[in-house]
């Protein structure tokens, strides 16, 4: 016995423990629709009153036509039963009436609740650390955030309005059965408690259930990607991956299938024995007026009174039922969305930030590094130390995985190191107001965005606050050699790019690149990081950007990170790095007498260089016989 009520009150625990994400939940349609909801709410109200009306209608309606014939049709009688069904027609044309205005309302509110909501969504994304986008848990919660937070509130609203509307009428009901027996409206009441367990007994299960499934939803969601997107379609079909992707995901579905029927199987059955019981309790009471009127204890009218009031108290009981497991559901499912807009990011600006410079007057610094990645024991950097002064272009090389574009990050104040400190003219970089650093800094990324916009808008949108007119936008294009790419388009500047929308063009990888890279040039801010910036282009266009790049880099200061020695060589000083650590540094000509990593590197590139490879380097005017030997 003892361990029964223990495992009811874990149950009832479980059971309340988001309840409280209900008046959340409310106060955010609110927020989002004050006015429609007002109105949405006395309509609701008014319908639940109308059912009243139409009981009492019916009685009237039912003894007055037992009067007509009992009269013989006497006119009196006769205009009694046609005031009744005149108000009887009335009463049913209000219902139509109110009920298309809540449907309007309705819609109002649905759409103004689904911007708010994504508005939510997208500003708690935005604010998210970049470190969230690199964590399963993430996904997880932005999965079911934007998954569920697309219908669940408007579904939230469908069942407080049901529930308000239908207890309205169902408490009316109960006033109009109170006559006949005081115990009938509690007959009533029993015969939905056991079904009132069952949906909220489901909702929890089922809540729980999708809790436990969501990365095997997204894994599902990925291999729909797979088969269907543009990006893997030429290997699925080159490696024939199609049978085996289909076959995951059939197989993965149908586990999540049969494990979904399972808890419906359970629910019917739950269902049924609570169905049997309820109809047991209501027959009771039927069977129980039917004997009174038999005994003239009460009249025809009083019966279809009783048989309206009863048979409608039953089944809006069964309505409300639902709409409360219905919105029990809800509000579970809302907690994932309450949970995503809680996140808070851990980059923020400090109590008291420091002023940014508008210029670089010491440079860049990092000083005994150590840094971790979110999640990894793996260092990334480890008592890292190097000076970027300002004016110069540094160049940092080394394989992939060295460390390089873990840098970036850093600087660009993505993440914050575990120890040490990144300084800017001497000043820690956590000091600094985090929009106010970002806009010293202008980068292009290894992987730069391909934005399905126009080519002008593409490249507009590395500094949008500026405002950049077309002169503007058509210098960065120059400078980054992407013009010589536009020009060609169909239409020029306001060519759709991509091939998302009507009439767009889909550009190479280097293409591409360049467009990034005048993106990155149009900001004019003190510092230029650039990653990878030659690994799309061929040697033509590389040479091409490389003798420009000089100029453009001319009162900057620069970071390049590559693993092309034909970029690296232009920089005042290179630092070769491997496993967070840096090996070398100096300028190219330093590193090659040095004989170490760098200038076996060069040696390695240079034997892979064919003809073609050579005419770069005569184009860049490198004749010396210790780089061309």
């Amino acid at each position: 016995m003892a361990s029964t009520r223990e495992a009811l009150a874990r149950w009832l625990k479980k059971a309340t423990v988001h309840l409280p994400y209900l008046p959340r939940a409310l106060a955010l349609i609110w927020v989002a629709a004050r006015k429609w909801t007002t109105l949405w709410a006395l309509l609701l109200i008014l319908q639940g009153l109308l059912p009243i009306a139409t009981v009492y209608l019916t009685r009237g309606l039912v003894n007055a036509l037992v009067s007509a014939v009992r009269s013989g049709g006497a006119w009196e009688s006769v205009r009694a039963t046609l005031w009744m069904g005149g108000g009887m027609g009335g009463v049913l044309l209000l219902a139509e009436i109110l009920r298309s205005a809540a449907v309007l309302a309705r819609a109002a509110q649905a759409e103004l609740v689904r911007d708010h909501i994504g508005s939510l969504i997208h500003g708690r994304s935005i604010a998210a650390d970049l470190a969230f986008y690199e964590s399963p848990d993430y996904y997880d919660h932005l999965y079911r955030a934007r998954d569920e937070a697309s219908y669940r509130p408007l579904l939230l609203l469908d069942n407080v309005g049901s529930v308000l509307q239908n207890g309205i009428t169902l408490v009316a009901m109960a006033a109009v059965l109170i006559p006949f027996g005081w115990w009938l409206p509690t007959v009533l009441a029993l015969s939905t408690l056991p079904a009132l367990y069952v949906v909220l007994r489901h909702a929890l299960d089922q809540h729980q259930w999708l809790l436990g499934v969501t990365a095997d939803e997204r894994r599902v969601r990925y291999y729909d990607w797979v088969l269907t997107s543009r990006e893997p379609a030429a290997e699925l079909r080159l490696f024939r991956l199609g049978d085996y992707f289909q076959g995951a995901y059939q197989s993965l579905r149908a586990r999540l299938r049969k494990e979904r029927l399972g808890l419906v199987k359970r629910q019917s059955l739950a269902e049924m024995g609570a169905g049997a019981l309820a109809l047991a309790l209501s027959g009771a009471a039927m069977a129980w007026m039917v004997w009174r009127a038999i005994r003239g204890q009460v009249s025809a009218g009083d019966l279809a009174l009783f048989y309206q009031a009863f048979n409608q108290g039953l089944r809006l009981a069964r309505t409300l039922l639902e709409s409360v497991g219905q919105l029990y559901a809800n509000i579970l499912f809302l907690g994932s969305l309450f949970e995503f807009l809680e996140l808070e990011p851990r980059v923020v600006d400090p109590p008291r930030p420091a002023e940014t410079p508008a210029r670089l007057q010491q440079g860049l610094r990092f000083h005994q590094v150590t840094f971790r990645y979110p999640g990894s024991s793996r260092v990334a950097l480890q008592n890292f130390s190097l000076t970027i002064p300002s004016g110069q272009v540094v160049a940092v090389v080394g394989s992939n995985g060295a460390g390089k574009s873990t840098l970036i990050k850093l600087l660009c104040r993505f993440y914050d190191p575990d120890e040490g400190q990144v300084e800017l003219d001497g000043v820690d970089l956590r000091q600094m107001p985090v929009l106010g650093l970002r806009r010293l800094i202008t980068v292009l990324f290894q992987e730069p965005v391909h934005y399905f916009a126009s080519a002008a808008d593409n490249i507009a949108m590395g500094d949008l606050s500026a405002a950049p007119d077309r002169v503007s936008i058509a210098a960065a294009a120059r400078d980054a050699g992407a013009d010589e790419v536009i020009v060609r388009l169909p239409g020029g500047y306001d060519t759709q790019l991509g091939r998302w929308f009507t009439d767009g063009t889909e550009l190479s990888v280097g293409e591409w690149q360049r467009i990034a890279l005048a993106r990155a040039f149009l900001r004019q801010a003190p510092v230029l990081i650039l990653d990878e910036p030659t690994s799309a282009m061929d040697p033509w266009a590389e040479a091409d950007w490389l003798q420009r790049f000089r100029r453009l880099a001319a009162g900057r200061t620069v970071l390049i990170v590559t693993h092309r020695f034909t970029t690296a060589m232009f920089a005042d000083s290179i630092h070769v790095m491997a496993d967070g650590e840096i090996l070398e540094s100096g300028n190219h000509e330093e590193l090659l007498r040095l004989g170490g990593r760098y200038a076996q590197g060069w040696a390695a590139q240079k034997r892979g260089l064919d003809r073609r490879h050579r005419k770069f380097f005569a184009m860049l005017d490198i004749t010396k016989p210790d780089c061309l030997s």
